[in-house]
């Protein structure tokens, strides 16, 4: 497919993950892509890499000028970074509430507003928000990450009323448990990992990990043009875990 022919898009969280595989796919797809991230280093051509920290205003304002003036503007905006977070409302301190928080929630609040001024030129302006399952699902030993999704899925219901009548459409998508670097580390960290991932596996009713190939499909379809009167929406990519109620195997 070309449907993102002479289109430029910005990804952050880019270089690894969810993130890099839908970068990847829309560079594939046509479109001009820069990718914002902490560490850059890894991304290759035809991508372009730029230096940021979405916790900090400044950093993001300056590297997506720098990418739109790269590009040549912008028309897509994918707001993928994030970070993850374990336990119950017990287990984290304040300070973690607030540095979770202030990546998975403020830093899309901070590329949206740097990217706005630019989409709003855009013939074809799109915002696509990585959200999670977890906002809809009650899921256990996730109770900040879970807020911190939750408040992301808000913000694009949001987003989506405020910028419509400026051509910005605004989505996001629900991943289930999703085969990325920080669920590797999870399972690493785990006493018995084997049987970890066998849980994480067993609870989506597909009976497997969501690939990040999967996500970034779903990220440009809702990204996509031909998706023009698709706004205030989110697109579950959970292998059923949402919607699904299957009985036990054998019953």
């Amino acid at each position: 497919m070309t449907d993102f022919e002479g289109l430029r898009a910005l990804v952050t969280g880019g270089a690894s993950g969810i993130g890099r595989a839908t970068a990847e796919l829309l560079a594939a797809r046509g479109a001009q892509v820069a990718v914002l991230d902490l560490d850059p280093s890894a991304v290759e051509k035809p991508l372009l890499g730029f230096q940021a920290d979405v916790t900090d205003d400044a950093s993001v304002r300056t590297a997506v000028a720098s990418a739109v003036d790269a590009l040549g503007g912008l028309d897509v905006l994918v707001n993928n970074a994030g970070i993850g977070a374990q336990g119950t409302v017990e287990d984290n301190d304040d300070d973690e509430w607030r540095r979770v928080f202030d990546v998975n929630v403020l830093g899309m609040v901070r590329a949206a507003r740097a990217a706005l001024p630019y989409l709003r030129r855009s013939e074809h302006a799109a915002i696509v928000n990585t959200c999670s399952i977890a906002a809809t699902a009650g899921l256990p030993q996730r109770a900040l990450y879970s807020a911190t999704k939750g408040a992301v899925y808000s913000l694009t219901l949001a987003m989506a009323a405020d910028h419509v009548r400026e051509g910005v459409r605004v989505n996001c998508v629900n991943p289930g448990t999703a085969d990325t670097p920080w669920i590797g580390r999870l399972l690493d960290r785990a006493s018995d990992p084997a049987a970890e991932r066998a849980a994480l596996e067993a609870r989506q009713p597909a009976g497997r990990l969501v690939s990040a190939a999967e996500v970034a499909g779903a990220i440009a379809y809702l990204a996509s043009p031909l998706s023009g009167a698709t706004t205030g929406t989110s697109l579950a990519v959970d292998g059923g875990m949402q919607g699904l109620r299957l009985r036990p195997v054998g019953q």
